[in-house]
């Protein structure tokens, strides 16, 4: 179980490193959120999940994987869209809703993936890279929108060009999350399995010989 959980503990270490960078530059009310839910999601999620697969069975459901991996990204693509944001500025409860919701789905994906059985594995690299390339997608979104998207919910205090730099600024950190967290854990189960698929050929060869 510890091997399979290798590419969850790796990327959430190299999130957690990275961010403990970005801590040293100011963050703005749109980067902190993001922030937030990058720990929630990215390093959290992934940690309790090879946590708690150590008393998981394996399993063959690879159906489990991709519904957590629909839930996962459409409930991160909701919680963006700019009423879900400006709502959750505007109460604690719901802000707390999002958050829960969206480590309650990263928790899923992560043991899901973690609890698969090896001859599963490309699904769960599949979904590792599905998830990477739609959740970067949002982060180059906040890059180049040509206009703050949250300024309805971020006005106090903050002027619409300090809000737009301040949502790239959390779009630039989305986009360095995404590869750290899901293409690293991806690489690495790619690595595993050929790894596995080598050794049998090996096997065959000293046999041989």
């Amino acid at each position: 179980m510890e091997r399979r959980a290798t590419p969850a503990v790796v990327s959430a270490v190299a999130v957690l490193a990275a961010g403990g960078l970005v801590l040293l530059f100011p963050m703005g009310p749109i980067s902190g959120h993001m922030l937030l839910h990058i720990g929630l999601m990215n390093v959290a999620a992934p940690l309790t999940a090879s946590v708690l697969a150590r008393a998981w069975p394996p399993s063959d459901r690879a159906a489990l994987v991709w519904a957590a991996t629909v839930a996962q990204l459409l409930l991160l693509w909701l919680w963006h869209a700019p009423p879900a944001h400006r709502a959750v500025t505007g109460s604690i409860w719901i802000s707390f809703a999002m958050h829960g919701s969206l480590f309650a789905v990263a928790l899923l994906f992560w043991v899901s993936l973690i609890t698969l059985t090896a001859r599963n594995s490309w699904q769960a690299i599949a979904a590792l890279l599905v998830t990477g390339k739609l959740a970067c997608l949002l982060g180059v979104l906040l890059i180049f929108a040509p206009r703050a998207l949250y300024e309805a919910g971020h006005a106090g205090g903050h002027s619409a060009h300090a809000l737009l730099d301040d949502q790239q600024l959390a779009g630039l950190y989305m986009t360095m999350a995404c590869p750290l967290s899901f293409i690293l854990a991806g690489v690495i189960m790619v690595a595993h399995a050929v790894n596995r698929f080598g050794r049998p050929a090996a096997a065959l060869a000293k046999y041989r010989t």
